[in-house]
C-alpha cells in the first residue's frame, strides 16, 4: 500500500486566494492520517514559499487564518514543503528568503522520478 502523497502546486495562483485552501487542507489531513506528505510549490505558487507572502493572504476575506497559518498547520502534522529551484531565479530570491517550513529545493528531475517510481500518489492543484 502506498503511504506517500505528493502534492504539486503548479496551477494554483496566489492572486486567487480561494484556490489555496484545498491543497493545504488536504496536506494537513493526509499528514494527520500518518501518510508521508510532500508539497512542491512551483511556478506562480512558488511565491507561497517566500517569507511574508502567504502571511498576507486569506483564503476567505475576513477569516482570521492566513494561508501561512494553513501551511504551518499542515507542517505541524508532518507535511514537508519544497520550493522549485527555478523559482529562485524567477523571483530573484535566495533560499534564505524562504519560509522556515520549507525543507529546501525539489527540482523537476526529483519530482518526476518520485512520480514515476510508483511509490506515491499525486494530487495537483
Amino acid at each position: 500500500m502506498t503511504r506517500r502523497l505528493l502534492i504539486v502546486l503548479v496551477n494554483t495562483d496566489p492572486r486567487n486566494p480561494e484556490e489555496l485552501g484545498a491543497p493545504f487542507y488536504h496536506a494537513a489531513v493526509a499528514a494527520a492520517m500518518d501518510y508521508q506528505v510532500d508539497v512542491v510549490c512551483t511556478a506562480t505558487s512558488g511565491k507561497l514559499m517566500i517569507r511574508g507572502v502567504a502571511e498576507t493572504i486569506h483564503v476567505k476575506a475576513g477569516h482570521p487564518m492566513t494561508v501561512y497559518d494553513w501551511i504551518k498547520e499542515a507542517h505541524g502534522h508532518g507535511a514537508k514543503f519544497w520550493a522549485c529551484p527555478a523559482n529562485l531565479d524567477l523571483f530573484d530570491i535566495t533560499e534564505s528568503d524562504l519560509i522556515p517550513e520549507c525543507q529546501g529545493m525539489m527540482g523537476a528531475a526529483t519530482m518526476i522520478s518520485d512520480i514515476m517510481d510508483g511509490e506515491c500518489r499525486v494530487l495537483t492543484y
